[in-house]
């Protein structure tokens, strides 16, 4: 691939950015369809752990997320993971208490726990992007 053309370069860096647009974009329609279509403004509860999501990565892991693939002894890295899979086990687990409780439907579960997948499939290809070397413009 280092062989191609700038522009062709640049072209294929512009399709993974917009593939990454849509799919937030998607992500964030579902969440709302899901308060909307029911009328029940519940499940924008999960919001909350959604902007709560990325914070570790920004106080602690700073520009280098290679460091949470690695089996670190720092404690900050540490600190950052178990945060982050508190924040991820919470995106789940308040549309699934709410139903439970019967405070939502499941077609609202259904589009909420879609809306999280959508995000986590998004966050994954945005840091394979990052992390892919081949096509970097500059």
């Amino acid at each position: 691939m280092a062989d191609l053309p700038r522009y062709m370069r640049a072209c294929l860096q512009s399709g993974k950015l917009a593939m990454l647009a849509i799919l937030v974009s998607g992500g964030i329609v579902l969440q709302i369809l899901a308060c909307v279509l029911y009328n029940n403004w519940w499940p924008m509860l999960t919001v909350l752990m959604y902007l709560f999501l990325p914070m570790p990565l920004i106080f602690f892991a700073g520009s280098d997320t290679s460091s949470l693939y690695s089996d670190s002894s720092s404690g900050w890295v540490n600190a950052t993971k178990f945060l982050i899979g508190a924040s991820s086990v919470g995106s789940i687990a308040i549309p699934v208490i709410l139903k439970h409780a019967d405070v939502i439907g499941w077609g609202a579960l259904a589009m909420e726990l879609s809306s999280y997948f959508i995000f986590v499939m998004a966050i994954l290809c945005f840091l394979g992007t990052n992390e892919d070397d081949g096509y970097m413009m500059f």
